[in-house]
């Protein structure tokens, strides 16, 4: 629930889970594109646990889903993907440390680029994404520095049921796809830094 005061968007969450003079992340403000491409990020998060996250612009906000072992170009891999809150579209550049308190830990923007929806209806109209979101199903396709492509999450648990959400991040069979997915996080380097994870955690920013 949005504090007194706090303007009513997808971005109270976001904002009741941070206190923004202990965390370098960006405070929450909503974004509107400019008839452009919207925006993708994937960012390696090593907080208690270590996952990807994958962000797509929706409305002015990133839609999240935390993606334990991270997206893959193998469309035989079934990545789980758990929403997560929305984000503020500055996010899309955020790397460094979070301090103690939520999220702690060390984060890199491990690729970033913009992508598409590839949504229809059953007479292949285009459907809305956010509509589609709320359907469980999108497809979209990515042109990032990595990762390329169509891909598609379904949500497999939740809403109407009211447990915790829970979706699959599968690639789609296309000319990107590719058997040799694997991503070591630790070793992996950030798509506007260079740094690795360490790197940034020893440079504390």
């Amino acid at each position: 629930m949005a504090k007194q005061g706090e303007p009513k968007d997808g971005l109270s969450e976001y904002r009741r889970k941070r206190d923004f003079s202990k965390t370098a992340e960006p405070r929450a403000e909503a974004a509107h594109g400019k008839g452009r491409q919207p925006a993708f990020v994937v960012q390696i998060h090593d907080a208690s646990t270590l996952h990807f996250d994958l962000r797509l612009e929706v409305d002015g906000v990133l839609k999240s889903w935390a993606v334990p072992k991270g997206p893959s170009s193998d469309p035989r891999d079934k990545r789980l993907a758990m929403p997560t809150e929305d984000h503020p579209m500055a996010y899309a550049d955020f790397e460094g440390v979070i301090g103690e308190g939520y999220g702690a830990g060390t984060v890199i923007v491990w690729d970033s680029g913009t992508y598409r929806s590839l949504t229809t209806d059953r007479h292949h109209h285009e459907v809305p994404f956010a509509e589609a979101l709320g359907q469980g199903h999108v497809s979209f396709w990515v042109d990032g520095t990595k990762l390329r492509g169509g891909y598609a999450l379904t949500r497999i648990r939740g809403s109407a049921e009211g447990d915790r959400e829970a979706w699959l991040l599968v690639k789609e069979d296309d000319r990107h796809a590719s058997a040799r997915s694997s991503t070591e996080p630790t070793r992996a380097r950030s798509a506007l830094s260079g740094r690795t994870l360490g790197q940034v955690a020893h440079d504390g920013r």
